[in-house]
Formats: C-alpha cells, structure tokens, sequence
C-alpha cells in the first residue's frame, strides 16, 4: 500500500521514473552542447528575454550559464561546465558531451538489467585505465624553452580553432603566448587587461605592453609625463556638497553664503595641499574631480585623470606597485604607484592614456578590434579561453595530443583492462570506452565527413601502433597531430575524464527526486 506523506503540492519521483529523469535531462543537455564541438563546430545565439540582447557563441560554458534550466541533472551538468571554465578555461563542451556520453550508454546497460552500482564500478576501473594511459602518452618540454613556447603556440592555435578566431589562430597564438610569457609563471590574468573598441578588423588587435586605462587625462594637465609618481585614490574632490546626510542650512544674507563657499574652498585647498606634499606628479581619483581643485593641482604641475572605475584603480594599483589611498595626512604611509612613462593614446577614434614601463613588468593590455560588437565579445571569451589553458600549462607544463587522439588513445586502453575484469563490471568499462569514441565521432560528424569510417580508421592506427594518429579536420582523413601541432593541455584532458565519469557516477547513483512545495506570495 503506498501512501502520500508529502505536502499538497510536493512531488516525488522513484526507481525507474526518477533515473529517466536525470538521463533525459543530461542527455538533451548534451545533444544542445555537441554541435558545438570542435573546430568545425556551429555557433548558438542567445537572447535575452528581458532585455532582447543577443549574444552569438560557440562557448560551452556562456551558453549553459545563460540556459534557465528545470531538470536537476541538466544543473550537473551545467555545474561541472562551470568548474571546468573556473579550473582550466577550457573543455567546457568536452567535460559536458562526455558525460551525457556515459549516461546514453549507462542507460543502455540499465535496460540489460546492469544494477548502477555495477556501473559505477566498471566506470571507476576505466576511468582509472585512461588516466594512466594519458599520463603515459603526455610530454614534457619545459627544459627546452624553443620547444616549450612551440607548445605553448601549439595549444593556443588548437583552443582557438574551435572559436571565432579559428581564421586568424596563428596571429592570436602568438599574441596569447607572449601575453602569458610575460606573466613570468603566474597564473593571475588581472595583469593582462584587454580593451574592446569596435572597428577596423580582428587582425588590427595588438598587444601594448603596459597598462591602457579608458580615460581622459584632465583639462590644463600636461599630456605627456615622464617619471611619473602616481597617487591612485578613493576620494570626494567636489566643493559645492554640504556632507551631513540630510542637513540644511539656512543663511540671512548672501554674504553667509559666500562665508560658507569660502570655507568649502579653504578645506578642499587644504586638502590639494596634502595631496601635492606626497611628492607626486600624477593624481588618478575613482571619483569625480572638480573644476576648482582640478585647476589647483594643475598649477602645482600635477596630472589628474578622475573617474577611473574601481576596476580601472584596482588594476592600475596591482601594475603600478601603488596602493589605493583615502585620506592623506600621514603621506610616508602611502604606497605610491611608478612608471615611465604616461600619455595619451587613439585607437580608432577614442582616447586613452597609456602607462608605460610599469612597476610589474609582467602587465600587458590586449587591445581588440572588430566589426561588431558581437564579434568582439565573441573574440574576447575565445582569448580568455586560450590565456587561462595557457597559463595552467605554465604551470602544469605536461601535453598531449588533441584531434581525437588522447580519446582514441583512452578508449583503446579501457578495452584492453576491460579483457582482464570479470563478471558484468568489464560491459561497463567496455561502455566507457565507447562514451571515449563519441568525442571523435562528434569531432568528424560536426566537420560533415563520414563518422564511422574515420573512427573506425583511427581505431584502427592506434592498434597499428600509431599512438600520435588524429582527424585531419581540414583533409577529412587521419594524420599525425605531432606534425600538424594539434596539441592540447595535459591538465585540461584529465580534468575533462576526472569531471565527466563523477558527474556521471552522481547522477546513476540517483533514485529519488523529492521535489518541494512552491513557496506561495501572500497578498499584501
């Protein structure tokens, strides 16, 4: 007898309901995702309902963090997409596809009458068998420093061949490896700033060494400083604010109002003059500076620049070896920010001032041009993709092959270990090895060519002994991904397995949806 011992409105799904829940879900997840994949893959539009802006993508996970989604599954997914942007900064698609892969073929096994945890313990063992195969089959170059930047360049045209920036992936290759080079082994991408102006064409993008801030320099400063001492602050520079929330004053005569003007103007002198004992010639304020104190530190041959956003202050701060400062009476406390050089720059038709010779060597600005806004945007998330792997690969400085290969490379290990377990655990690890396939097949399926002959061909190199045989995405054929430099991060592939069989082995494990009561408004 089954009885409701749930809420009004409170659902439960059980047993065999709730897993062709989860399947469902993950599995339209990854069906939206897949053609995607690759360097062949196709682009998503997404629109804003509210708002009707539109964003064109290929990104695996701008186009899942912009989904609303339902089904609790679908949200693994999603998650584990995210923590592979957060991670890596690649793979997001692969970590997705690959695990709606394992669940298609789990819910095969299922309908064989193959208990989940039977599943999940064959996917354990060839999870374990890939892992160990990738780790053999990756290389280490990062003694030789002409082989190791070769890499570098190798992964960064393999990561932008699947974006928009595929056309031009040798120029923006080069343009990403110096950025990181110049981080000199950190992983912290706040030091390469990138600007977006529309116009002109992707290739017109360049790399500034040094820091551009999108301002402009204040009216009656000097537009060109050498040796510059910088104050950055966070601080009110107006006159004309009585500052008690609230207040009000009342005066009997005009000559009250010009007492209390006058005072205002003897505090904000004050105030430059506490400014300019800092010793600096250059003032950039978070905040607006007024007409008033703008020409008093312009006669003390200060540059000010005003409204530099917090994010601008903050950056300039890092690169600078400044500190951000908010009250200025003990002036030997403040940090200030050096550089060589700061002047006043035009891209296209605004402009910009641009800081040279900076305390962090390592800082750089990327500086992206293109046709529409759109494409910019587009070309903005493909480099962040290319700088975040490049940057886990200075650290993590191991790499395999990509074109399908460490995949088919994976997969022809699993069958191997599948042949040495009993009982129902090696279907499991078979289905693994399977799931591993699909990759390629997608990769091929994407580009238009015949699927099953061309993996069926790879398949067939990697028995022959041909460890470094890939899809030709351009000759629709096999070749050696060594020769045509389709490397990938070593840390990025494992991460992708790692992410895709947990997720997998979570959503088999599940056999209970318990959905709770809509929290009802009341009426006010």
């Amino acid at each position: 007898m089954s009885m409701n011992i749930f809420g009004a409105e409170a659902t439960e799904e059980k047993a065999e309901n709730a897993r062709l829940a989860s399947f469902v879900g993950a599995l339209a997840l990854g069906d939206l995702v897949k053609s995607t994949l690759g360097p062949k893959g196709m682009n998503k539009i997404l629109q804003s309902g509210s708002s009707g802006e539109i964003n064109v993508t290929n990104d695996g996970a701008t186009i899942l963090k912009s989904i609303q989604l339902d089904n609790a599954a679908a949200k693994i997914l999603v998650n584990i997409s995210k923590v592979q942007d957060d991670e890596v900064g690649d793979g997001t698609t692969s970590v997705c596809v690959l695990a709606a892969e394992l669940l298609r073929e789990a819910e095969k096994l299922i309908a064989q009458k193959i208990h989940p945890q039977t599943i999940i313990e064959g996917f354990r063992i060839a999870s374990a068998a890939a892992l160990r195969a990738l780790e053999r089959a990756a290389t280490d170059n990062s003694t030789d420093p002409a082989r190791f930047r070769q890499d570098l360049v190798n992964i960064a045209r393999t990561t932008l061949s699947s974006k928009v920036l595929n056309q031009d992936k040798d120029y923006f290759a080069n343009l990403a490896v110096d950025a990181v080079l110049r981080l000199k082994g950190s992983t912290d991408l706040e030091h390469i700033q990138i600007i977006k102006k529309a116009g002109g064409k992707l290739t017109d993008s360049y790399l500034d060494e040094g820091f551009i801030l999108d301002k402009a320099i204040g009216t009656n400063s000097p537009k060109r400083l050498e040796n510059a001492k910088i104050l950055i602050a966070n601080t009110s520079m107006d006159t004309d604010k009585i500052k008690v929330f609230g207040a009000r004053i009342k005066v009997d005569s005009t000559g009250k109002l010009a007492e209390l003007e006058r005072a205002e103007k003897e505090k904000m002198k004050a105030k430059v003059d506490a400014i300019a004992a800092h010793g600096i010639n250059c003032f950039v304020n978070r905040q607006l500076i007024y007409n008033y104190p703008e020409s008093l530190l312009a006669e003390k041959g200060i540059m000010t620049i005003e409204h530099a956003d917090f994010e601008g202050v903050e950056r300039l701060a890092l690169v600078t070896g400044g500190e951000i400062a908010s009250t200025f009476d003990h002036p030997e406390l403040v940090k200030l920010g050096r550089c060589e050089l700061i002047e006043e720059i035009m891209i296209g038709e605004d402009k910009l001032i641009k800081f040279s010779g900076v305390a962090a060597g390592e800082a750089c600005t990327v500086v992206l041009r293109g046709s529409t806004n759109q494409m910019i945007d587009e070309a903005e998330r493909s480099l962040h993709d290319a700088l975040s792997v490049l940057s886990q690969t200075v650290k993590e400085t191991r790499v395999v092959l990509g074109g399908g290969c460490s995949e088919m490379l994976m997969s022809c290990a699993v069958e191997e270990e599948a042949r040495k377990i009993q009982g129902k655990k090696a279907i499991a690890a078979e289905a693994f090895a399977r799931a591993l396939r699909m990759i390629p097949t997608i990769l091929a399926d994407n580009a238009g060519y015949d699927s099953s002959d061309l993996v069926a061909k790879l398949r067939a190199a990697h028995y022959e002994g041909r460890s470094d045989a890939g899809l030709d995405m351009n000759e629709g054929a096999i070749g050696s991904m060594v020769q045509l430099g389709v490397t990938e991060s070593y840390k990025l592939k494992r991460q992708v397995v790692l992410s895709a069989s947990e997720a997998a082995e979570m959503i088999l494990r599940v056999d209970d949806i318990l959905r709770a009561t809509p929290r009802r408004r009341e009426a006010v």
